[in-house]
């Protein structure tokens, strides 16, 4: 039998050798995102802190501003581009995206993001010496909610100009008083503002409006002109005739004339005719000579080029690779400076989030204070680019590579990777065996903390902390269907991470804002239809079934006890069915689901698409009373065996197909990336006994479900995804589930008092996105392994093991 085990271990290690894993592809110049994109960064580099958002130039030219407003360090950062080093930096307690410089160089105005205050520097001897706090209001958020976004200020350094995106508004103020002198509201949230050459026109994009607001700076009124769908950037050429708007959610820039304030043109910045959402344009810079327009696409991870020399007549000159998510673009003689928001990489988190101690000079633990590190939230760094103008030669072979790195095309589309007869079909115009689809949502895990004990997958057996004794259901279902070892979310953290499950897509709102709330820097991301700003321009899954006349109902998510503020699901929700709420099982979440669907049965009513959260795996941490962590997660995996037991137990269970995955992985660790997270399939037509290790994600499962129901694809992401066909099969199995019963306690409560109960005692927990993910990791972390625990040092192994066609896997001669 041993010699069974090696050759078994061979032929996994061959499998996880041709596996598509994020990182570095045999093409050594590209880098492989879990999305499924590819990069091959062009140019040369440094790097920034996290997330940097605006990049400025100084009048000279001789110095760079960085603000980064990510979910760690908040920084500002004085750059020398043209030597490209660091010349000075301020870690900042609270920043976010305003940045100016004065005309004669001698200062920089940043955004104090929700302390509702402009940061005035004095910059000497290439330095930068804080002086002055502009206050907007009297308090920080939550009292006052206001939040600088751009920043502009007139030549002679007397007035400074700023809009808000908390109280949608224009402030103007005096710079020699620091007093308001006006207060201009806004039609919503505001993201940049500009200043004519004659500094009679404030131009402002209206973020969430569609807008560009002009106030006339001398009469202080206002007018608009519409533009696309979350317009962002804004860019003024050096007469002013001319004003370049980019529109994040329409993947175009439009091009104004200021003579008569009319769009005279809209430029398309896809890499193919699409309408599809995905390109997330909101970076704009002009060559030297003003005949050259460069475009950030932040989601297609590049610069489309524009010849623009001629008003009305704009010409695309093809495309530049660039790094992950750039956010902002400049020019600066013959080099063109980017910065990505998300650096050049994913990257693993083995030693995060969990305690690391870590010992001072004396010896004497410091507690988890690298902690930051490896937590998903704050573990992809900026970097700035700097790439010279390329040649007409040149740009056709970045034109060929961005091209390359790009799974989304035109054809995809239309026609999804797949095989023929498959019950997962390649078009909407195919029917699929399956009528009926079960979505389940959880809460946050990683592949590696919950399925790395299984031998067959590609797991860290010393980062699982809910194996099998604790989900002894979800076991049962990666067993005896398909263990799918090489799956990733698209998202980061919850915010981005239920847009994502629901729209294969997070706008540039939520993108750029979450890590401000998830760094405990006040604001509200305002996620599940309570901001608008969040929702994408074609809407969520609901929206497009209720556009083909698809039934669908959801239990608990975007909802709660039948009330939601989404239009489309008004009418579709299950009224007993609650939203995230800890105090709440998900057993019951389970039964409620059962007796609605009962009922539904015998009406012959049951929807198409069903989307049910089951959330208690997010835990309470070691809130004193609450359940804990060992018991909620085990709840969270008795509420999926429910679901599955009863389903598998109807008259529809023949046409039914289960979908389970978590919105996101950012609550643990995992050797692979800190995306990979479990997948669970189950269903008539899943595969039995049966490992997968393709490369898959969240918008890959939309996908499966768009062909599953005849839909379209709803964004890039999901048009370019591989549907999950390897985990099907053509000829159904239909032997149901039993429940596997709890083997822990699933009602114990939190009964210690110890420094991680005290700490979760504080824990805002009426809201997923209210608590600090960063220390609830590393309690749920001390809570099974001990409050004095310490990370293991990571495990990698060279092959897995694979169970014999018969099933022996014991370990005898």
């Amino acid at each position: 039998m041993k010699h069974k085990l090696l050759l078994a271990g061979v032929i996994a290690s061959a499998l996880n050798v041709c596996a598509q894993v994020p990182g570095k592809t045999a093409n050594t110049s590209q880098v492989l995102l879990p999305n499924g994109w590819k990069l091959s960064p062009t140019g040369t580099s440094m790097p920034l802190g996290d997330l940097p958002l605006n990049i400025q130039l100084s009048s000279s030219g001789k110095m760079l501003a960085v603000t980064n407003n990510g979910q760690s360090t908040q920084s500002i950062q004085l750059i020398d581009p043209v030597n490209q080093k660091l010349i000075d930096e301020k870690v900042m307690g609270k920043l976010w995206y305003g940045l100016a410089f004065s005309k004669d160089d001698k200062h920089l105005y940043a955004s104090g993001g929700n302390d509702n205050w402009i940061i005035h520097f004095e910059i000497k001897s290439n330095k930068l010496v804080p002086t002055d706090t502009i206050k907007l209001a009297p308090t920080a958020y939550p009292k006052s909610k206001v939040c600088a976004t751009g920043i502009a200020v007139n030549k002679s350094n007397t007035l400074l100009y700023t809009v808000t995106k908390e109280d949608n508004s224009l402030y103007v103020i005096d710079l020699v008083t620091r007093a308001i002198k006006s207060k201009v509201k806004l039609a919503a949230e505001a993201y940049s503002c500009i200043l004519s050459p004659d500094e009679k026109t404030l131009y402002i994009s209206v973020w969430n409006g569609g807008r560009v607001a002009l106030y006339n700076t001398t009469s202080g009124n206002l007018s608009t002109i519409k533009v696309g769908s979350h317009p962002n950037e804004l860019l003024l050429n050096r007469k002013g005739t001319r004003l370049f708007v980019a529109n994040a959610n329409d993947n175009s820039v439009s091009i104004i004339n200021t003579a008569n304030n009319k769009v005279t043109e809209v430029v398309s910045t896809s890499l193919f005719p699409t309408r599809l959402t995905g390109s997330t344009t909101n970076g704009l810079a002009l060559s030297k000579d003003e005949k050259t327009l460069y475009i950030a696409n932040a989601d297609n991870n590049c610069l489309a080029v524009f010849d623009v020399s001629t008003p009305t007549s704009s010409k695309s000159r093809g495309f530049i690779p660039v790094g992950w998510y750039p956010t902002n673009v400049k020019v600066l003689g013959t080099k063109i400076l980017v910065s990505n928001g998300k650096g050049f990489t994913s990257l693993p988190n083995p030693k995060g989030p969990m305690p690391v101690k870590k010992a001072d000079n004396s010896g004497v633990h410091l507690g988890a204070t690298n902690t930051k590190e490896q937590y998903i939230g704050g573990l992809f760094k900026g970097t700035l680019s700097f790439i010279n103008t390329p040649t007409v030669d040149e740009l056709k072979a970045f034109t060929r590579q961005v091209y390359a790195n790009t799974p989304y095309n035109d054809k995809v589309e239309k026609m999804a990777k797949g095989e023929a007869g498959n019950p997962i079909p390649r078009s909407k115009a195919d029917k699929s065996p399956i009528k009926y689809v079960f979505y389940v949502i959880k809460e946050n895990r990683t592949y590696d903390q919950v399925l790395g004990d299984m031998p067959k997958g590609n797991g860290d057996t010393s980062l699982c902390i809910f194996g099998q004794k604790v989900t002894p259901n979800l076991h049962a279902i990666a067993n005896n269907f398909v263990l799918a070892d090489n799956f990733y979310v698209d998202a980061e953290v919850s915010a981005d991470g239920h847009n994502w499950s629901m729209a294969a897509y997070a706008t540039d709102y939520i993108e750029k804002t979450w890590p401000t709330s998830y760094g405990g820097r006040g604001g509200d991301y305002g996620g599940e239809g309570v901001r608008t700003a969040n929702d994408p321009r074609d809407g969520f899954i609901w929206d497009y079934c209720n556009r083909a006349g698809i039934s669908y109902r959801s239990y608990g998510e975007f909802a709660a006890y039948g009330k939601t503020t989404i239009k489309a699901l008004k009418g579709h929700v299950c009224v007993q069915s609650p939203g995230f709420d800890m105090t709440i099982t998900d057993r019951f979440r389970a039964n409620v689901w059962a007796h609605d669907f009962d009922s539904l049965v015998r009406v012959n009513d049951v929807p198409k698409l069903n989307i049910i959260r089951m959330g208690n795996d997010h835990t309470s941490g070691q809130k004193k009373g609450a359940i804990s962590p060992i018991a909620a997660v085990a709840d969270n995996d008795q509420g999926v065996g429910i679901l599955l037991d009863h389903l598998s137990h109807s008259p529809i269970w023949k046409e039914s197909v289960v979908i389970v995955l978590e919105d996101d992985a950012q609550n643990g660790s995992d050797h692979v990336d800190a995306h990979r997270s479990p997948v669970y399939l189950a269903g008539p037509y899943v595969k039995r006994n049966t490992v997968i290790h393709g490369m898959y994600s969240t918008s890959g499962v939309l996908r499966t479900i768009e062909l599953i129901l005849g839909l379209p694809p709803m964004s890039q992401y999901d048009a370019a995804a591989v549907p999950l066909y390897e985990c099907f099969t053509t000829t159904p199995d239909l032997t149901p589930f039993t429940l596997k019963a709890p083997q822990v306690d699933i009602e114990k409560r939190n009964v210690a008092v110890n420094k991680s109960s005290k700490i979760s005692d504080t824990f805002n927990l009426a809201n997923e996105d209210k608590v600090p993910d960063l220390l609830l990791n590393e309690i749920v972390w001390k809570s099974v392994k001990g409050e004095e625990s310490v990370m293991p040092a990571p495990r990698r192994s060279a092959f897995v093991i694979l169970e014999d066609k018969k099933g022996d896997d014991d370990d005898d001669d």
